[in-house]
């Protein structure tokens, strides 16, 4: 076969499997009781801290072939400081999408603009230039964070689709922990206080607006 048509072939498989990807929609996580609702929170405060509500011993849920589990409500509203799209590793089947995110003075474009922010493989950076970070590097950590975003469906997926760095977003959902048969997890964080390893917060989004 000439090497053209070999190239077409994997070109087009490609493309088909991109579309797949993308036209794709989430499954809604469902238990003994049925889907997965949204917790019952006061609104987030404006650019403030994020709610959480803490919860027990909470039913476990089914999504995608794995198992869900709530570990706690939550709420926030907070600065797009910069988002990153993933498809082709471990976890993007359940979470295509980070968002890092900053809150309090994180929120503030001066304060955020003079950092250098990056992702890649599911990791949120920030480096600044010689005259120093523009706030305590404390502040910096507990003021945003790098979250992965499950959607709970189409609307939602959507909608975190549409989110841009420099917006406004509104969510609500849970912190969870997600578990496969082959004993394979992914947990989120509970603290804001925390960085490094285990520090992103994994999402069940139920709700989620961008302005």
């Amino acid at each position: 076969m000439p090497r053209w048509l070999w190239i077409t072939l994997v070109v087009a498989v490609l493309a088909l499997f991109w579309a797949a990807r993308d036209g794709s929609a989430p499954v809604p996580a469902t238990g003994p009781g049925g889907q997965l609702a949204c917790p019952q929170m006061p609104a987030p405060e404006r650019l403030g801290t994020p709610l959480q509500a803490n919860v027990g011993d909470a039913p476990v849920y089914d999504i995608q072939g794995h198992r869900l589990r709530p570990l706690a409500g939550f709420a926030l509203e907070a600065r797009v400081l910069r988002r990153e799209d993933y498809r082709f590793d471990r976890e993007s089947s359940l979470s295509p999408t980070d968002l890092a995110l900053g809150w309090g003075p994180m929120a503030d474009p001066q304060v955020y603009q003079r950092l250098d922010i990056s992702q890649r493989g599911r990791w949120y950076y920030y480096r600044w230039g010689a005259e120093g970070p523009p706030i305590p590097l404390q502040e910096i950590i507990r003021s945003s964070a790098n979250m992965h975003l499950v959607p709970a469906d189409a609307t939602v997926a959507a909608a975190i689709r549409r989110v841009q760095a420099d917006q406004t977003v509104r969510l609500r959902g849970w912190l969870v922990e997600v578990e496969d048969a082959n004993g394979w997890r992914w947990r989120s964080s509970l603290s804001r206080e925390d960085s490094g390893s285990g520090a992103c917060e994994l999402i069940y989004v139920c709700e989620i607006a961008s302005y």
